[in-house]
Protein backbone atom coordinates (compact mmCIF):
# COMPACT_ATOMS: atom_id res chain seq x y z
CA UNK A 1 0.00 0.00 0.00
CA UNK A 2 1.59 3.05 -0.96
CA UNK A 3 -1.24 5.88 -1.67
CA UNK A 4 -4.63 5.34 0.51
CA UNK A 5 -7.65 5.84 -1.70
CA UNK A 6 -10.29 7.22 0.83
CA UNK A 7 -13.73 7.61 -0.95
CA UNK A 8 -16.81 8.11 1.59
CA UNK A 9 -20.23 10.13 0.55
CA UNK A 10 -20.34 12.04 3.42
CA UNK A 11 -19.73 12.59 7.13
CA UNK A 12 -22.14 10.92 9.53
CA UNK A 13 -20.26 12.91 12.23
CA UNK A 14 -17.51 15.78 12.92
CA UNK A 15 -15.56 17.62 10.32
CA UNK A 16 -12.66 15.96 8.20
CA UNK A 17 -10.09 17.88 6.02
CA UNK A 18 -6.34 15.83 4.84
CA UNK A 19 -3.86 17.36 6.81
CA UNK A 20 0.04 16.67 7.34
CA UNK A 21 -0.63 13.91 9.23
CA UNK A 22 -3.60 11.65 9.34
CA UNK A 23 -5.08 8.92 11.26
CA UNK A 24 -7.86 6.18 9.53
CA UNK A 25 -9.73 3.44 11.64
CA UNK A 26 -11.32 1.84 9.90
CA UNK A 27 -14.07 -0.63 11.68
CA UNK A 28 -17.76 -2.37 11.06
CA UNK A 29 -20.45 -2.09 13.52
CA UNK A 30 -20.79 -6.05 13.89
CA UNK A 31 -17.05 -6.82 15.19
CA UNK A 32 -16.77 -6.64 18.50
CA UNK A 33 -13.02 -6.28 18.50
CA UNK A 34 -13.29 -2.84 17.50
CA UNK A 35 -15.79 -1.88 20.28
CA UNK A 36 -13.85 -3.55 22.84
CA UNK A 37 -10.04 -2.24 21.36
CA UNK A 38 -10.43 0.10 18.17
CA UNK A 39 -13.16 3.32 19.69
CA UNK A 40 -11.14 3.36 22.89
CA UNK A 41 -7.51 3.46 22.09
CA UNK A 42 -8.80 5.58 18.81
CA UNK A 43 -10.67 8.17 21.23
CA UNK A 44 -7.54 7.80 23.78
CA UNK A 45 -5.30 8.94 20.64
CA UNK A 46 -7.90 11.59 19.61
CA UNK A 47 -7.74 13.47 22.58
CA UNK A 48 -4.03 13.53 22.88
CA UNK A 49 -3.38 14.25 19.50
CA UNK A 50 -6.10 16.07 17.69
CA UNK A 51 -4.89 19.70 16.38
CA UNK A 52 -1.31 18.25 15.29
CA UNK A 53 -2.96 15.07 13.84
CA UNK A 54 -6.72 14.84 12.16
CA UNK A 55 -8.64 11.78 12.88
CA UNK A 56 -11.07 9.95 10.95
CA UNK A 57 -13.20 6.74 11.96
CA UNK A 58 -14.65 4.86 8.81
CA UNK A 59 -17.28 2.62 9.02
CA UNK A 60 -17.31 -0.10 6.05
CA UNK A 61 -18.31 -3.28 5.07
CA UNK A 62 -16.88 -6.45 3.58
CA UNK A 63 -19.25 -8.93 5.70
CA UNK A 64 -23.03 -9.50 7.30
CA UNK A 65 -24.12 -6.78 5.35
CA UNK A 66 -27.14 -6.37 7.31
CA UNK A 67 -25.65 -5.55 10.30
CA UNK A 68 -22.99 -2.99 8.65
CA UNK A 69 -25.07 -0.24 7.09
CA UNK A 70 -24.95 3.10 7.21
CA UNK A 71 -28.12 3.44 9.09
CA UNK A 72 -26.55 1.17 12.02
CA UNK A 73 -23.91 3.33 11.89
CA UNK A 74 -25.79 6.42 12.54
CA UNK A 75 -28.07 4.56 15.62
CA UNK A 76 -24.44 4.07 16.95
CA UNK A 77 -23.50 7.53 17.03
CA UNK A 78 -26.99 9.00 17.98
CA UNK A 79 -27.75 6.04 20.40
CA UNK A 80 -24.93 4.10 20.69
CA UNK A 81 -27.40 1.36 19.54
CA UNK A 82 -25.19 -1.80 19.04
CA UNK A 83 -26.22 -4.34 16.66
CA UNK A 84 -25.05 -8.65 15.89
CA UNK A 85 -22.17 -9.86 17.73
CA UNK A 86 -21.08 -6.58 19.03
CA UNK A 87 -24.68 -6.52 20.63
CA UNK A 88 -24.02 -9.58 21.71
CA UNK A 89 -20.65 -9.39 23.16
CA UNK A 90 -21.45 -6.09 24.95
CA UNK A 91 -24.43 -7.60 26.49
CA UNK A 92 -22.57 -10.48 27.79
CA UNK A 93 -20.63 -7.63 29.99
CA UNK A 94 -23.40 -5.86 30.98
CA UNK A 95 -23.76 -3.85 28.59
CA UNK A 96 -27.09 -2.56 26.51
CA UNK A 97 -26.00 0.63 24.91
CA UNK A 98 -22.40 1.33 24.20
CA UNK A 99 -21.09 2.67 27.44
CA UNK A 100 -18.07 4.69 25.61
CA UNK A 101 -18.72 8.54 23.47
CA UNK A 102 -17.51 8.10 19.99
CA UNK A 103 -15.70 11.56 19.78
CA UNK A 104 -14.04 11.96 16.60
CA UNK A 105 -15.17 12.28 12.95
CA UNK A 106 -16.66 9.24 11.25
CA UNK A 107 -17.72 8.43 7.62
CA UNK A 108 -19.22 5.49 6.15
CA UNK A 109 -17.34 3.67 3.36
CA UNK A 110 -18.25 4.30 -0.41
CA UNK A 111 -20.44 0.75 -0.79
CA UNK A 112 -20.85 0.61 -4.54
CA UNK A 113 -22.76 -2.50 -6.55
CA UNK A 114 -20.31 -4.16 -8.68
CA UNK A 115 -21.22 -2.39 -12.09
CA UNK A 116 -20.72 1.22 -10.56
CA UNK A 117 -17.24 -0.29 -9.28
CA UNK A 118 -15.72 -2.54 -11.51
CA UNK A 119 -13.15 -0.89 -14.13
CA UNK A 120 -9.87 -1.03 -15.53
CA UNK A 121 -9.02 2.03 -13.53
CA UNK A 122 -9.76 0.35 -10.21
CA UNK A 123 -8.60 -3.34 -10.89
CA UNK A 124 -5.48 -1.95 -12.15
CA UNK A 125 -5.05 0.27 -8.75
CA UNK A 126 -5.54 -3.14 -6.66
CA UNK A 127 -2.85 -4.68 -9.21
CA UNK A 128 -0.50 -2.05 -8.26
CA UNK A 129 -0.96 -3.01 -4.60
CA UNK A 130 1.64 -6.20 -5.17
CA UNK A 131 5.47 -4.29 -5.17
CA UNK A 132 6.34 -6.34 -7.87
CA UNK A 133 3.75 -5.95 -10.35
CA UNK A 134 5.37 -3.41 -12.90
CA UNK A 135 8.50 -6.23 -13.40
CA UNK A 136 5.67 -9.13 -13.88
CA UNK A 137 5.51 -10.16 -17.34
CA UNK A 138 2.89 -9.05 -19.61
CA UNK A 139 0.66 -12.64 -19.31
CA UNK A 140 1.23 -12.31 -14.96
CA UNK A 141 -0.23 -8.99 -15.02
CA UNK A 142 -3.12 -9.84 -17.36
CA UNK A 143 -3.86 -13.17 -15.08
CA UNK A 144 -3.84 -11.37 -12.18
CA UNK A 145 -6.36 -8.58 -13.75
CA UNK A 146 -8.83 -11.13 -15.05
CA UNK A 147 -8.54 -13.01 -11.40
CA UNK A 148 -9.68 -10.01 -9.59
CA UNK A 149 -12.47 -8.85 -11.87
CA UNK A 150 -13.62 -12.36 -11.41
CA UNK A 151 -13.61 -12.20 -7.75
CA UNK A 152 -15.13 -8.66 -8.02
CA UNK A 153 -17.90 -10.06 -10.11
CA UNK A 154 -19.12 -12.20 -7.71
CA UNK A 155 -19.28 -9.56 -4.93
CA UNK A 156 -23.24 -7.91 -4.47
CA UNK A 157 -21.50 -5.19 -2.02
CA UNK A 158 -18.32 -3.45 -2.52
CA UNK A 159 -16.63 -1.13 -0.22
CA UNK A 160 -14.94 0.84 -2.34
CA UNK A 161 -12.19 2.40 0.41
CA UNK A 162 -11.36 -1.02 1.96
CA UNK A 163 -11.47 -2.71 -1.25
CA UNK A 164 -8.76 -0.45 -3.19
CA UNK A 165 -6.64 -0.83 -0.37
CA UNK A 166 -6.73 -4.30 -0.17
CA UNK A 167 -7.66 -3.94 3.52
CA UNK A 168 -7.08 -7.68 5.68
CA UNK A 169 -10.10 -6.90 8.10
CA UNK A 170 -11.00 -4.02 11.10
CA UNK A 171 -9.79 -3.26 13.04
CA UNK A 172 -7.48 -1.53 10.40
CA UNK A 173 -5.37 1.69 10.94
CA UNK A 174 -3.38 3.70 8.31
CA UNK A 175 -1.04 6.81 8.97
CA UNK A 176 -0.83 8.84 5.92
CA UNK A 177 0.36 12.65 5.39
CA UNK A 178 -1.64 15.37 2.91
CA UNK A 179 -0.47 13.73 -0.67
CA UNK A 180 -2.44 10.57 0.91
CA UNK A 181 0.76 9.48 0.73
CA UNK A 182 0.70 5.38 3.62
CA UNK A 183 3.23 5.95 6.18
CA UNK A 184 2.01 3.26 8.50
CA UNK A 185 -0.58 0.50 8.63
CA UNK A 186 -1.68 -2.11 10.18
CA UNK A 187 -4.39 -4.70 11.30
CA UNK A 188 -5.63 -5.30 14.67
CA UNK A 189 -3.84 -4.82 18.12
CA UNK A 190 -1.73 -2.16 18.93
CA UNK A 191 -1.12 -1.00 22.61
CA UNK A 192 -1.77 2.91 22.90
CA UNK A 193 2.19 3.38 23.57
CA UNK A 194 2.87 1.39 20.68
CA UNK A 195 0.46 3.58 18.61
CA UNK A 196 2.08 6.48 20.53
CA UNK A 197 5.86 5.64 19.37
CA UNK A 198 4.85 5.29 15.31
CA UNK A 199 2.86 8.84 15.56
CA UNK A 200 5.54 10.34 17.21
CA UNK A 201 7.85 9.38 14.22
CA UNK A 202 5.68 11.96 11.83
CA UNK A 203 5.09 14.50 14.67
Amino acid sequence: MNRLKLEYDALLQGDFKVGKLNFLFAFQVNCPGCFFYGFPVVNELYHKHNGAINFLGLSTAFEDFEFNTRENTTLLLNDKKLVGETKKALNEQGYQVYPQNIDFPIAMDRMQNKADFISDENIESICRLNPNYDIWPDFEQKQLHENIEKYLEQQSNIPSTFTLNQFRGTPTFVVFNEEYSVLEHWFGHKTPQEINEILNKWL
